[in-house]
């Protein structure tokens, strides 16, 4: 089964031994969908070693780290109707691909399917697999899962002309959390998102990460969506939960300064979502006080 309307992106920094078990996998998946990397200015030889043991694979060398924009690189490149995303750590499972295509071909409205996330070496469920399930998010009866406010994107398939047309993902934002910006924007378009809990993709965090600088990014883009989209009632009130749940250290107290120093920016940046938009946000404010695999922690 090979399956032509789907290709996946990924995107890579100095993590060439994950990156090679990635594309392993990738390589075995019975819908043998097109690959695209974008190497985010690696120094540990990851582009040759791709070249060598992977030449089938469409490799960008941007020259320097791109972050999630290195996505939007790869995007450009895309000619299927569907692209699916994934990071040098994780991996698709047989026939989720397909799955995920068939769901966009059937739901004409569908812009987004995120698939259930498996964390490896033991196979468990992401805690975030549950709020998936759960979402609170309200939906029309035809959609074929839980309406999502926001995807992962290393768990999801989207439509190529759709994140297109809502402009990829945010340079400004670079890493970190950066899906909620173009989420936001996607079901501004008309688009509705979703979960699809037969479909699956594997997940084997890397040790190469910086658990502080992440965190200090992801608080950092958080408040910059939302007061680039929210009504100021709903931005003001996630803004004083996260002064009062971050850690409280210099890596928030950083966020903090710089979503600040940005605020002429985001003033003039600044589109408050349709109301329709907004509800659905509204919605899961308190399944994100709650949550506990949301959480600001690193």
């Amino acid at each position: 089964m090979t399956d032509p309307r789907t290709t996946v992106v990924v995107i890579t920094h100095n993590r060439c031994p994950e990156l090679l078990r990635t594309l392993d996998r990738l390589a075995e998946l019975p819908e043998a969908p097109a690959v695209i990397v974008t190497d985010n200015g690696s120094t540990d030889g990851t582009a040759t070693a791709v070249a060598r043991h992977h030449p089938g694979v469409r490799l960008l060398r941007p020259g320097r780290n791109l972050g999630a924009v290195g996505r939007n690189l790869a995007v450009r490149q895309v000619t299927t109707p569907y692209v699916a995303f994934c990071d040098d750590d994780s991996w698709w499972a047989p026939g989720s691909l397909a799955g995920a295509a068939d769901l966009l071909d059937r739901y004409p409205a569908v812009g987004s399917v995120t698939a259930r996330i498996l964390v490896e070496p033991d196979g468990t469920e992401d805690p975030i697999v549950a709020e998936l399930r759960d979402s609170p998010v309200p939906r029309p009866d035809w959609l074929p899962g839980p309406a999502l406010g926001s995807f992962l994107a290393a768990a999801t398939v989207l439509r190529t002309d759709a994140f297109r047309a809502a402009g990829g993902f945010h340079p400004r934002l670079w890493l970190g959390g950066e899906e909620e910006l173009l989420a936001a924007d996607l079901a501004a378009n008309g688009w509705w998102l979703t979960y699809a809990d037969h479909l699956a993709i594997h997940h084997q965090p890397s040790a190469v990460r910086d658990s502080t600088v992440r965190r200090a990014q992801g608080i950092r883009n958080t408040l910059w969506f939302t007061w680039l989209r929210r009504p100021v009632g709903p931005a003001l009130r996630r803004t004083v939960h996260l002064a009062r749940t971050v850690p409280r250290d210099t890596a928030s107290l950083r966020a903090f300064a710089e979503a600040t120093a940005a605020l002429p920016w985001v003033l003039r940046e600044r589109r408050v979502l349709p109301p329709e938009v907004e509800a659905r946000l509204r919605s899961l404010e308190p399944a994100q006080r709650d949550s506990t695999a949301r959480s600001y922690t690193g």
